[in-house]
């Protein structure tokens, strides 16, 4: 019988050589798994997700469901990072599960995603801190995921973490490694424009951008693009007791 961990092992051989392993893994789990659902792979640097590559998104409901989680700094993806645990939401009206994410959980619902279960590695390299990886099974009704399909997206999200290993660490100056390079560093940059204009720390910077993308009602990365790009400027948001 294949151990655990010689599966990890057979599944990241298998797509060790493809030109995009992040995303030929997860469209593997989610062919392996028996309930229909989408799936997404997140690398985050930090818990807030100031940092991350979105590395694949596949089936309907997952693109939505990992910008979501940027974009408002929350969900379950967030609170996987940070608890180094698995969140498991079957079903988003339980505001139980879904009391830390509230906003996440209402605007995940009006897309359609019912149920999100997030999965991290926990593993770390020996010479630096490893990004965590999360690997978020997106549904569209409401119900506990069955053991087996968890076991087919933690065997997954292993063999992601092992790919991962086998990538050299780039230097500061490379951008050359797509398992490091963000999709969207523009949201970076602009992080460090609005720091300097308004002298505030980068995660002041970042929740500032975010309440401006939440108020517009526009992505992240669009608005970051704007700043970055275009001259847009942030106004500070009034704070509770502001006329």
């Amino acid at each position: 019988m294949t151990t655990p961990r010689a599966a990890v092992v057979e599944l990241a051989a298998l797509h060790l050589d493809d030109p995009d392993p992040a995303g030929s893994l997860v469209q593997a789990c989610r062919t392996e798994l028996r309930d229909t659902c989408s799936v997404g792979l997140t690398l985050a640097a930090d818990a807030a997700l100031a940092q991350r590559v979105s590395l694949a998104a596949v089936g309907p409901l997952a693109a939505r469901g990992e910008a979501l989680q940027v974009n408002l700094g929350e969900g379950p993806c967030v609170e996987a990072l940070a608890r180094l645990e698995a969140v498991l939401a079957p079903d988003l009206d339980d505001t139980d599960v879904t009391g830390a994410w509230p906003v996440y959980a209402e605007q995940a619902r009006g897309h359609g995603i019912r149920a999100v279960f997030a999965l991290p590695t926990t593993g770390r390299r020996q010479t630096r801190p490893q990004p965590g990886l999360v690997l978020c099974v997106y549904r569209d009704r409401p119900g506990q995921l069955a053991d087996a399909d968890l076991n087919t997206a933690r065997t997954h999200v292993d063999a992601a973490e092992l790919l991962l290993l086998t990538v050299p660490v780039p230097d500061a100056d490379d951008a050359t490694d797509a398992w490091f390079l963000p999709t969207d560093a523009a949201v970076h940059q602009a992080t460090g424009m609005i720091s300097y204009r308004h002298s505030l720390t980068a995660g002041q910077a970042l929740a500032l951008l975010r309440a401006h993308a939440h108020t517009r009602q526009t992505d992240l990365s669009d608005l970051a693009r704007a700043v970055v790009h275009h001259g847009l400027r942030l106004p500070p948001l009034p704070g509770p007791s502001d006329p």
